[in-house]
């Protein structure tokens, strides 16, 4: 039977240049290797030594990128290793299978959506009367599944964040800051459900999964065993669970480091 890997992307694999946190002395600062290009500029990276580790994992488990990234902005990225079979998209809405998104999984999906939670318009029409255009910079909406903002960090008022956060609650959706981004995600909308879909079609019996922020909580507890950075809004709220490993390492060498962990759990998995 397969091991599942089931991993989030950006800040727990790969780092956008502001998030690498190369804490020590230029000369021993780790070689990078550049996995996603935008607008023909570098934009994320991971170490060489997590690229082989990558790889690795990659001929001894089935790996599946698992991102609140749309098809788009998953589809820049350029891992290294065999491509992966499954890939979960959108924060569960899109399950790609040899890179093409399942029409029937993603139905089931807006079937829940529709009678689980307020719609997307609600919440949208929300954000843009109540969001203040001086920390704003950006409205997007993603794959006409959930929002997000692209914000001025050291502008924002965090207390529209919390009083966001109670509001969408009460509709059935989630709130999460993540960087310069606030997303508002709607409940049903998980990337555990996907991971235990990818489970029942591969009969997978052991899962794993790592991830850094709120939106990753669900994928964590889900997994049989998980790990999450030094870093992040699960390490910000010193979150844990009995299965979950809280790893001390911050920035691309997290990355590293939860390969490493992935690795070893697959090849000795008792």
């Amino acid at each position: 039977m397969p091991v599942i890997v089931a991993s989030d992307l950006d800040r727990t694999l790969i780092y956008s240049a502001a998030a690498l946190a190369l804490t020590m002395p230029d000369a021993r600062a780790p070689r990078l290797l550049c996995v996603e290009v935008h607008e023909s500029k570098p934009l994320s990276f991971m170490t060489e030594t997590a690229a082989q580790l990558l790889t690795d994992l990659g001929d001894t488990a089935l790996f599946v990128p698992t991102t609140t990234r749309t098809r788009k902005q998953y589809q820049r990225i350029n891992l290294p290793g065999p491509a992966p079979t499954y890939a979960i998209c959108a924060n569960g809405g899109h399950l790609l299978v040899d890179g093409v998104s399942d029409p029937d999984w993603h139905a089931q999906v807006l079937a829940r959506l529709a009678d689980e939670c307020a719609p997307l318009s609600e919440v949208q029409e929300h954000l843009l009367r109540t969001a203040d255009p001086v920390w704003v910079r950006k409205h997007r909406i993603a794959e006409d599944l959930f929002a997000y903002l692209v914000v001025e960090r050291e502008l924002l008022n965090e207390e529209w964040v919390k009083e966001l956060a109670v509001w969408a609650e009460n509709r059935g959706w989630t709130v999460s800051l993540q960087g310069r981004k606030i997303y508002a995600v709607p409940k049903p909308l998980t990337k555990s459900a996907a991971m235990h879909e990818v489970a029942r079609r591969t009969g997978a019996e052991l899962t794993l999964a790592a991830g850094d922020s709120l939106l990753d909580a669900d994928l964590l507890l889900a997994a049989d065993r998980g790990w999450r950075p030094g870093h992040g809004e699960l390490a910000d709220a010193d979150w844990t669970a009995p299965a979950i490993r809280a790893l001390p390492e911050r920035g691309v060498l997290a990355g590293e480091r939860i390969l490493r962990e992935f690795l070893r759990t697959v090849r000795s998995p008792g």
